[in-house]
């Protein structure tokens, strides 16, 4: 997909996903969840060339600007959007995948300082709440809801919801919609 492509859809993605999003252009200047997919996709590039150093500086001048920490090489999938930014951290073996949802506060973190898979697999269409950690080599399953301040230490299954610390599988008290405007009262 070809760069503009990607801006363009980056755009789209957030006036779909925030109500308060009112066009493209407020969304480009003003959305640092964007910026911070944007530069973190100019340095996963980078990183995968070779150009390591080069890579972790836009990285951490990022993270100054957005407040957002994504570690060049996290491989993160298309129309991701963090909704807010500030405080989201996604380390280097995090995997996040298509259509997801993250809120500001979050972190896809490990657990151990090892070398190898320490940070979680994320699948797609996945929605994880204010201030949620996940942490370790789990598996979020496609279509998973993560509470707001949940603290996720085991996988969590296809459409499943985990809420509290530590976070507990629960059922859906009703249909969530799919287009990721989720009711709060879902989680409560």
């Amino acid at each position: 997909m070809r760069v503009w492509d990607l801006i363009l859809e980056d755009l789209d993605t957030a006036m779909e996903r925030d109500p308060a999003a009112r066009n493209r252009l407020e969304v480009a200047l003003s959305y640092p969840g964007v910026h911070a997919l944007w530069a973190y996709r100019l340095a996963n590039r980078l990183w995968k060339a070779g150009l390591r150093i080069v890579a972790r500086l836009i990285q951490q001048a990022t993270r100054t600007m957005t407040g957002v920490d994504i570690h060049p090489a996290a491989s993160i999938g298309r129309r991701l959007f963090i909704d807010h930014a500030t405080g989201v951290v996604i380390g280097e073996t995090a995997v996040v995948g298509e259509d997801c949802l993250i809120f500001h506060g979050v972190t896809l973190g490990g657990q151990r300082m090892v070398k190898g898979k320490r940070h979680p697999t994320v699948g797609d269409r996945v929605m994880i709440g204010a201030g949620a950690k996940v942490l370790g080599a789990i598996t979020v399953g496609d279509d998973a809801k993560i509470g707001a301040n949940a603290v996720v230490v085991k996988d969590v299954p296809a459409g499943g919801i985990a809420i509290g610390v530590p976070a507990k599988l629960r059922k859906a008290k009703r249909e969530v919609s799919p287009d990721m405007n989720i009711d709060p009262s879902l989680f409560i």
